[in-house]
């Protein structure tokens, strides 16, 4: 049976930011058929403005897809504030999900803002929005708080340096999707759906807390990836893809913690 993935990126990434990632699903994933969309205000919407509510995206991204014809049921993949976008559509339109697979994200509603953000990244993050700097610098800046990345390093800083010259996310943009993500509360109680809880015990941006933290509460199953970093499809994709591969065989929903090695 064919299944329809719709991947999701957080705050001012884009389609563009997944890289050979969702090449590399389809190619291990056959019956998958994979779409990347752009949230308002990110890629290809850069020059529109973001919205300021999780709720509002949910009903973009909905109409989106009913305008190219794409019906439900899907799978949602997605990271960060993507994550917070679909566990609010789960939650919204129960109907039209089979299964999310959220990527490093966090709740207020289980994590203290110091764990949402880590405090490290204030300042780097500061002068990001305040100070004018060179794509390259804003880039790189990014690149080291997002990946542990070695091989292939400087081929993604490119990429995303280009994506930033020919689709940048104007400040006022990056601020709504941060309040958004800031605002937005999710439920004591889990979607009615199957989950699918990643995380990078070395994430540099969020605290791997946050997502054992939702694993704990909504008693869904866990993996744990001992290196990577905050863009776990970037630092390893094959991982992302086995954990995926895994969930959707199991019977079960027992939770589980399963470390890199």
């Amino acid at each position: 049976m064919r299944m329809t993935w719709i991947f999701l990126r957080g705050l001012t990434r884009e389609t563009a930011h997944w890289g050979r990632f969702p090449d590399e699903f389809r190619q291990a994933l056959p019956t998958a058929r994979v779409i990347s969309l752009d949230l308002p205000g990110n890629g290809q919407l850069h020059q529109l403005a973001s919205l300021q509510s999780v709720g509002s995206v949910v009903d973009f991204c909905r109409h989106e897809l009913a305008s190219q014809g794409i019906k439900p049921r899907y799978y949602l993949l997605a990271m960060s504030l993507g994550a917070m976008v679909a566990t609010e559509w789960a939650y919204r339109f129960p109907q039209d999900i089979a299964g999310c697979v959220l990527i490093n994200t966090s709740f207020k509603v289980f994590s203290p803002f110091y764990r949402r953000l880590r405090p490290g990244n204030y300042l780097a993050l500061l002068r990001l929005a305040l100070l004018s700097r060179a794509p390259r610098d804003i880039e790189n800046t990014l690149l080291r708080l997002t990946s542990h990345q070695v091989a292939g390093r400087e081929r993604t800083l490119a990429a995303w340096v280009d994506v930033r010259i020919r689709r940048p996310v104007a400040p006022s943009n990056a601020f709504r999707q941060l309040m958004s993500a800031a605002r937005y509360q999710a439920r004591l109680m889990p979607p009615d759906t199957r989950l699918l809880i990643l995380c990078s015990k070395l994430d540099k941006l969020v605290h791997a807390q946050c997502s054992l933290a939702i694993a704990h509460h909504w008693k869904s199953p866990l993996a744990v990836h001992a290196s990577a970093g905050h863009d776990l499809p970037l630092d390893d994709a094959d991982w992302v893809i086995e954990q995926v591969q895994r969930w959707l065989g199991e019977s079960s929903g027992r939770c589980q913690d399963m470390s890199h090695n």
